[in-house]
């Protein structure tokens, strides 16, 4: 299904066939026109209708990573009808070729199991019906389901009708699958129809569809169209739903009238019963003499097809079509009986040598083929319902091969004669006589003839097909041989295979025809010699320190960063030194410290110490007899914000006995307005105050236990027994009182009991307030908290200059080893760097302030602390000590000759963020970066699966780098240094350890909501995290490791449990009391354990057979959400929003996946809160306003005019009245624009009105400033890429600071931004909200020190999905493909323009021998060794570089545009050409311009390059109507195509033979099983058939392809086009297509039709819209605004290249390029 690709030019597109018949597979018979099956007008209409609605949503469709996110229990459904066609179709198979057809099935399957994938198969009963009128594919399609339920273990089901039936509704809702794989076209209109019924109901039950249509996958990812359910669809099927099932009444009811005529016409009756009693008598007979399965379905589906023939006139059988007599049905099948015997008796590997015949069955022939199936079918589906005796299935994929059967008829047909009479052979004559002994036997009296001669009648059964495309099967390939190649990096990398391969002579045409570079100087005259600048050079920088303006302007950045930083951390800068000396250790082990003998001077210092402290201790007293009072009438007014008033007097105060009398006295108020609450009648639900109280408690116990007085503890133990707990007041020191006292306090004080127990209470109630276990002893080397246990650990790996890959939660603190590491560098010298690399721009400012703001140092002029390097800015780059970038300019720098020299001062890297390893886009550039850096490290993730495979790999980089370093040691030239080439002042000794280090605790519990509308209000349900899961799920992989509990959760489940299972044995140990007996205070620790116990239980339930018990149990935690409409959950977002804030739930972060509506939804909530000021209005105050404001003009230009006036020497008494009267108006005019506080979300309190005013002020010039300012007064803003940088720190800073507390943003925004929340929002389904990105953004709930308890709130997010996304891991990171054409160019510039040549050597080896994907794979290592050889092969034939490895030619600019590979280089054959000089003619009336035609056609060629988004095969094929665009790109003008089709056809040459030769690595034992099912057809016995081996002598051209394959006459030829490689090579390889850097002009999908090319880049220079982007080409307006800024900056990458390499500047094609670029970015601006 996979095997969808680029064909190229229609010239290419058939270079695979060859000959071979490839008649698309189809049915038999049937209109295409709905009239002809569905005669009822108004359901064909909306037959049309349920089409109409699945053309909108295709081209909606989002080409995505299927499995982004799918392992363990996550799983999809797949149509079995959809795969079955779709690999029928397959243009490399030829029909009847049926084992080849079962290796296409479990190819496709193998590739979604190998990625991690979980599916399970459907074939619906009713679509069995659409096959009768074409048997083969009847029989093909049981003999596929039988055999994926018997050979494999892939789930199969079939016993559902159809789609719309109940038990298949049940289906889905107990198992939820996530989406369904399906064909959105039939082979005939009635199938198409079928699937569409089916695609529109699966949406409507709120899964998704993924279309078999354009399936593609490489080494690690499977690609296909995505489109999304929802409400509109769920509408359109329930206000159809009974036209809905009348029309698929109607369609079965054609099916079935046209599968018994279908059935009369094959068989001659109308149903198949009696042919199943025949065969099912035939089989019973033969079931205790023949044991293979092969042979029972011959000789049973022989007879049968015969005794049709055999029938005279009158008896049962009418209407049969027989073209044949029975003389000429019996040669056939005599011939048919040969084959199978040699199908049982001959191996694979001599089969896949068979003939390819040019010819086909006669029409009467096929029909009697036809029949021969239908009798097949019938046989194998008995087969299939066989219980009584055990069947061996496992040859059932190999049953017929129809290529086999015709060259047997060839043979007898055309070949044999006296002269030629071959012999078949002892044993196949054997078998074959016995077959024909039992079909005669089985026949009966009728005498059809003996089992020799094989022909009696001299019918022809053959004729010639009519086919032009025989001068193709000439086509070979060019003799293999390299071209030599001298070259240091190349030999160490490939010298162990070298020598086994053959290599041209140097006189070789090939050689000697090699293009020399200065053909293209002459040709062009452009001196391409001369090396372009890189990127770096390219970037914009800060402006010349000279300027006074720039100086201004760079004191202005300086002094903004600052404020910026202190806006991430709160903290003050830090002076660093340079340390001269080597640094003690900062940590000393306290055995050793006892050790140390105290000085004099020490003792005195410390008695000062002491005395100081005592005199800290009586100011702290003092303080708190000054505001103990105020806290209290605080706390009595409001508790909440009392006790923040307690905590934040605490944070400060550093007396230990001042915060124990501090809290007591806390306890005392709690209590006393916990006695008054309760006195008045209580809620028993409000236990705020209780909580507070037990909260207190635990404080004071676990802080100063050693502090309390016994009245203290008399006075807690009162409190516990009001509370009711006087299990735990009896467990205090101290506490001790008669039984009568007991019995008098317990009757006072009853009614305060809070009626539940102690264990219970504090988990249900104080689950987020429960102790976490923390470190009391301070780190000398931390000064603001006390690190944790494995914080020390990252600590001390900085100190020995080690690396390690760090893998801890979002907020737990792991980011502060970073700026240690920076700390450490800065001291230890004034030339080391430390570079942090972080995934976005926006993380790079938000980094760059943060360490602007923390560190200060005096530096020699000319460095910098800081520096910032991304794509579009850098300022201090490569002077500064700390570099700050994203990963492609970390490349750009590692891989420039220039820039060594920095490279060596690099002494650590900070990866942010490394789980980006595994995303789609750019990760082998981190994987580059992560082997090229030859220093220390830390590796920062909150998400990886598979932190120690990662490790493994890079600690295997650190071996080579030691092992290599020891090398370049030996040359002093090669030894790291610093800027002047002295050993840095304080450097340490390098280490290549690399360790793990793993915290998977989160500070704060996370609980999370669904939210729905119910009666015009907000239902929001709990979301239990067990609800996500199944039975099924728990069984098989037991609970998702990151699948944690709040308290409040745990005791749920554990209540739960009990519900379900009244007669639970564990009941007692698990019940709270009883695991937390007496204990005053349950430790978050103690929480995590009863939680690890409850799930051990559930586990052990299912073990022993309570499954019935736990199903129920999850589906009580599960919520039932009401479903609404998109639209309306959309317009009540603003309510939404004001249910948050009542429940004091914000600060809170929304998450959209769309620019667009992130704005809107930011804008909706702004004009709610301005519409509710408005109804507060007093009336007439707009239109006070407007006068107000008239006069305030009219006063203001008064008094302008008596201040210019300088004969005035003062005042007068009517300017004094008049600035009295403006001062009035001023307020009055405030007071009406004040925003009344229940209308704005907005934290007064928080900023005042000098830092709001800074903030503002910084964003003046931007085009939104207004609307951002708008909305941040009302306290909303917006976040996402395209707003500017100072738009995005606007909100981040006074989201921060408290001010803004609502954000609508998109997922940037959840990559490293310190923007922590109280709650998150999830507002929009997508297919980017995966299970990685799930993580990332919910981690944002939970401000650490502010918030003890996290929200996740899912907002019209279907159920399915929220379950996938709680219960998936994050997918493990894999090695992808690390080659390409460009890279291997780049790793050859840097080899052999470098000054140290040995160091960028030894970079370029460890990128080409480190890639992820070949550690511990040496075969795949080996492969990409051939890979890299012939990748140089085609550069050095193409110019790029020299035979001695050097770059030249173009190869800078292929290099430069490296991001674009393969449209780089096509972009230089078609420079080279002189195609642009040809098409940039100027216009003769505006010579300075090239005209609009021009200027268009330049546009249609490039997007061809650098704007390839393709659209589904169905809508190129539809009706769909487009208003503004043209939608689909037109071709490539013909010159143009000429050149791209020769430049695919040199690249298909030359993989195509590295292809033949990496053939020789595959695991040839595995290429003789099927994929999957591992069924083998390795034999290698080779019977003496005369015969046999005429019939299977093409051996040539065989070996480096699927021996499966072949058997439909594929041969190695098809490895010469892309668009087939994925098919037909070896699969143990390890490449695909997605490898070969062919761009066709045309890409087909896997049944052959037409993808064509989205027009967007041309449409939007044509009409400038936007919105015409997502009306008319199918993207949403942000996304296409990404995708067309990407193409603008190509365009101006190119322009800039092109005028660097040309000298001539007023070159027609410099100055078209260079308008070209001018004019897109002009209208892409006015966006």
């Amino acid at each position: 299904m996979a095997s969808g690709g680029d064909r190229g030019d229609e010239s290419s597109s058939d270079m695979f066939r060859l000959g071979k018949e490839t008649e698309q597979v189809t049915l038999a018979n049937v209109s295409n026109k709905h009239s002809f099956y569905i005669p009822n007008p108004a359901l064909r209409r909306f037959m049309e209708k349920i089409t109409d609605l699945i053309m909108d949503e295709i081209p909606k469709a989002e080409y995505v990573s299927l499995l982004n996110d799918y392992v363990e229990s996550e799983f999809f459904l797949i149509d079995g009808d959809s795969l079955f066609i779709t690999c029928a179709r397959e243009l490399t198979l030829q029909q009847g070729q049926n084992l080849h057809f079962f290796y296409l099935v479990e190819r496709f399957l193998l590739d979604l199991t190998s990625k991690g994938a979980k599916y399970v198969i459907v074939f619906f009963k009713d679509a069995e019906h659409i096959y009768y009128r074409t048997p083969d594919l009847l029989s093909l399609r049981t003999a596929l389901i039988t055999h994926l339920r018997n050979n494999t273990d892939i789930l199969v089901h079939t016993e559902f009708s159809n789609c719309l039936s109940g038990d298949w509704q049940n289906f889905l809702e107990e198992n939820y699958p996530y989406f369904l794989i399906i064909a959105d076209e039939g082979l005939d209109q009635l199938q198409t129809d079928f699937l569409h019924i089916c695609i529109i109901h699966t949406l409507s039950r709120r899964i998704n569809i993924v279309l078999t249509s354009g399936q593609q996958s490489d080494a690690i990812r499977i690609y296909g169209y995505h489109i999304h359910s929802g409400y509109h669809q769920w509408y359109f099927f329930q206000q159809g739903k009974t036209l809905i099932n009348n029309l698929y009444q109607s369609l079965f009811t054609y099916i079935k009238r046209s599968s018994s005529e279908a059935c009369l016409s094959h068989s001659g009756y109308s149903n198949l019963d009696i042919l199943t009693t025949k065969a099912s008598a035939k089989i019973t007979s033969l079931q205790e003499e023949i044991e293979e399965l092969r042979y029972i379905v011959c000789i049973a589906a022989c007879s049968l097809v015969l005794e049709m023939y055999t029938k005279k006139k009158g008896t049962s059988v009418k209407k049969i079509k027989r073209e044949l007599t029975l003389q000429e049905a019996g040669d056939l099948i005599r011939m048919y009986c040969l084959s199978v015997v040699f199908l049982q008796c001959l191996p694979l590997s001599q089969r896949a040598q068979i003939r390819l015949i040019k010819n086909k069955w006669t029409k009467q022939t096929f029909m009697f083929i036809q029949q021969h199936k239908l009798c097949e079918y019938v046989v194998l589906k008995h087969l299939a319902s066989e219980t009584s005796w055990k069947i061996d299935f496992s040859v059932l994929p190999d049953l017929s091969d129809n290529l086999l059967w015709k060259n047997i008829a060839f043979y007898y047909e055309v070949e044999k004669c006296k002269e030629f009479d071959l012999n078949i052979g002892t044993k196949i004559n054997r078998d074959y006589e016995l077959l024909w002994e039992h079909i005669t036997t089985l026949l009966g009296k009728c005498k059809i003839g003996g089992s020799f001669p094989l022909r009696i009648t001299s019918k022809h059964f053959l004729e010639k097909c009519l086919t032009s495309k025989d001068n193709e099967s000439k086509k070979t390939f060019l003799n293999p041989g390299l071209i030599p190649i001298t070259n240091t990096l190349v030999d160490k990398f490939t010298g162990d295979i070298l020598t086994d391969l053959p290599f041209l002579e140097s006189d070789d045409p090939v050689v000697v025809s090699l293009k020399k570079q200065k053909e293209f100087d002459e040709l062009l005259h452009w001196h391409s010699r001369r090396p372009l600048s890189d990127d770096y050079d390219r970037t914009k920088g800060q402006f010349q320190a000279k300027d006074p303006w720039a100086l201004r302007n760079q004191q202005k950045l300086q002094a903004y960063q600052r404020f910026y930083g202190h806006s991430l951390e709160g903290i003050n800068s830090k002076t660093i030194v340079t340390q001269l000396d080597k640094p003690e250790k900062a940590c000393i082990d306290d055995k050793k410290r006892k050790k140390i003998h105290k000085s004099k001077a020490e003792m005195i210092v410390e008695e000062n110490k002491k005395r100081r402290q005592a005199e800290e201790n009586k100011k702290e007293e003092h303080r708190w007899a000054i505001l103990s009072t105020s806290i209290e009438e605080k706390m009595k007014e409001n508790l909440t914000s009392g006790i923040k008033y307690l905590q934040e007097f605490l944070k400060n105060c550093q007396s230990a006995s001042v915060k124990c009398t501090a809290e007591m006295a806390a306890l005392n108020v709690c209590f006393n307005m916990w006695m008054e609450h309760c006195d008045k009648g209580r809620n028993s639900t409000d236990l705020n105050e209780a909580v507070e109280v037990m909260r207190i408690i635990h404080s004071v116990l676990i802080n100063y236990d050693d502090l309390l007085k016994e009245t203290d503890f008399q006075q807690i133990g009162k409190y516990l027994r009001a509370l009711g707990f006087d299990n735990l007041a009896a467990t205090l020191k101290y506490f001790k009182d008669s039984e009568d006292e007991k019995k008098i306090l317990k009757m006072k004080l009853s009614k305060y009991a809070v009626d539940i127990g102690s264990s219970r209470f504090q988990l249900q109630f104080m689950g987020h307030y429960l102790i976490r276990e923390e470190r009391k002893d301070r780190d000398p080397r931390v000064q603001h908290f006390i690190p944790d246990t494995w914080q020390r650990e990252l600590l001390d790996i900085v100190d020995k200059n080690e690396s390690a890959v760090i893998v801890a939660p979002t907020s737990s603190g792991k980011t502060y080893a970073s700026y240690y590491c920076m700390e450490k560098i800065l001291r230890d010298s004034d030339d080391g760097v430390v570079v942090y690399v972080a995934p976005t721009k926006a993380l790079v400012n938000q980094v760059w302030a943060t360490i602007y703001n923390r560190f200060n140092k005096t530096l020699p002029d000319g460095l910098a602390i800081v520096g910032v390097f991304t794509r579009d800015y850098r300022h201090d780059a490569l002077n500064s000590q700390v570099l700050v970038t994203v990963p492609q300019c970390l490349e750009i720098l590692l891989m420039s000759p220039r820039r060594q020299e920095w490279a060596k001062r690099i002494r650590y890297v900070i990866f942010d963020e490394v789980h980006c390893l595994g995303s789609e886009i750019g990760a082998e550039v981190w994987e580059h970066l992560l082997v090229m850096i030859r220093c220390p490290f830390l590796a920062l993730s909150a998400t990886i699966s598979n932190p120690k495979h990662l490790t493994e790999w890079l600690q295997s980089v650190k071996r080579y780098w030691q092992h290599t370093e020891a090398k370049l040691a030996q040359n002093p030239t090669d030894v790291k240094k610093g800027a002047k080439g002295k050993k840095s002042v304080g450097m340490q000794k390098a280490s290549y350890k690399v360790k793990l280090v793993v915290y998977g605790e989160r500070y704060n519990d996370l609980e999370k909501y669904v939210c729905s509308l119910k009666d015009d209000d907000f239902a929001i349900d709990h979301y239990h995290p067990c609800a996500a899961l199944t039975v099924d799920h728990i069984e098989k992989y037991g609970f998702p490791l990151d699948l944690s509990l709040s308290p409040r959760e745990s005791l749920i489940l554990y209540d739960n449990m009990v519900k379900v299972r009244e007669n639970w044995p564990g009941k007692h140990k698990l019940d709270p009391e009883e695991f937390f007996k007496d204990k005053i205070i349950i430790t978050k620790t103690d929480a995590r354990q009863y939680e690890k116990e409850l799930k051990e239980e559930l586990e052990m339930w299912i073990k022993h057979g309570f499954q019935k018990e736990v199903k129920k149990m999850l589906w009580v935690l599960r919520p039932q959400p009401v479903c609404a409409a998109e639209k309306v959950m959309r317009t009540s977002f603003p309510r939404f929003v004001e249910k948050l804030h009542q429940m004091n739930k914000l600060p809170a972060l929304f998450f959209l996946f769309d620019t667009i509506a992130v704005e809107e939804q930011a804008k909706n909530v702004c004009s709610a809160l301005e519409e509710k000021q408005s109804s507060k209005q007093i009336p007439g105050a707009e239109k006070e306003q407007l006068l107000l404001t008239k006069k305030r003009k009219k006063i203001e230009k008064f008094l302008a005019v008596q201040k210019d006036d300088t004969k005035l020497s003062r005042k007068d008494d009517k300017t004094i009245t008049k600035t009295a009267e403006l001062e009035s108006i001023m307020n009055r005019l405030e007071k009406i624009a004040e925003i009344p506080s229940d209308c704005t979300y907005a934290n007064d309190q928080a900023v005042d009105n000098e830092v709001l005013h800074k903030i503002f002020d910084r964003t003046k010039f931007m085009k939104k400033h207004k609307e951002l300012q708008k909305l941040a007064l009302r306290g909303i803003g917006y976040h996402h890429a395209s707003v500017g940088h100072k738009g995005r720190q606007l909100v981040e800073m006074l989201f921060r600071m408290g001010f803004i507390q609502v954000v609508t943003a998109t997922g940037t925004l959840a990559l490293g931004i310190n923007m922590p929340c109280k709650s998150v929002v999830f507002l929009q389904n997508s297919v980017y909200l995966d299970a990685l990105n799930y993580r990332q953004m919910s981690g944002r709930a939970g401000r650490r020190g502010q918030d003890l308890l996290g929200n996740v709130f899912f907002y019209d997010i279907p159920l399915p999905k929220i379950q996938k996304l709680m219960k998936s891991n994050v997918p493990e990171l894999r090695g992808q493909f690390p080659l390409s054409i460009s890279l291997i160019l780049r790793l050859l510039l840097l080899a052999s323009k470098a000054d140290d040549k040995d160091d960028a050597q030894a970079k370029a080896l460890s990128v080409l021998k480190h890639s992820l994907l070949s550690f511990k794979q040496p075969r795949a290592l080996a492969m990409l060794k051939l890979y890299f050889l012939f990748s140089l092969q085609f550069l050095v034939k193409e110019g790029y570089v020299d035979r001695d490895g050097n770059t030249t030619g173009f190869s800078g600019l292929v290099t430069h545009l490296h991001y674009y590979e393969p449209s780089n280089i096509v972009l230089v054959e078609f420079l080279v050409k002189g195609l642009f000089h040809n098409l940039c003619q100027r216009s003769k009336k505006r010579p300075r311009l090239f005209s609009k035609a021009v200027m268009e056609k330049l546009v249609l060629v490039l997007a061809h390059l650098f704007g390839r988004k393709h659209i589904p095969a169905a809508v190129f094929n539809s009706k769909k109507k487009f208003y503004q665009s043209k939608v689909f790109l037109e071709d490539l003008p013909e010159d143009f195509a000429a050149a791209l089709h020769e430049y695919n056809c040199k690249i298909q040459e030359n993989f195509g033979q590295f292809l033949q030769i990496v053939s020789t690595m595959a695991d040839m034992k595995q290429e003789y099983q099927l994929p999957l099912s591992k069924l083998d057809f390795s034999s290698t016995e080779k019977l003496e058939s005369e015969l046999a081996s005429h019939l299977m002598s093409c051996s040539e051209g065989r070996t480096a392809v699927s021996p499966f394959v072949c058997l439909s006459g594929n041969t190695e030829l098809d490895l010469l086009n892309a668009g087939t490689v994925n098919s037909v090579i070896l699969r143990t390889i390890g490449i695909t297509a997605a490898n070969i850097p062919v761009l066709s002009s045309k890409m087909h999908d896997n049944q052959g039709r037409i993808m064509p090319l989205n027009a967007y880049v041309l449409d939007f220079y044509k009409h400038e819209s936007l919105a015409a982007m997502a009306q008319d080409n199918g993207l949403h307006e942000g996304d296409a605004y990404y995708l067309l800024r990407d193409f603008a900056l190509a365009l101006k990458a190119i322009s800039v290249s092109l005028s660097e390499l040309c000298d001539n500047k007023d070159d027609n094609v410099v100055q078209a390029f260079e308008q070209l670029s001018n004019e897109y970015w002009v209208k892409l601006e006015k966006t």
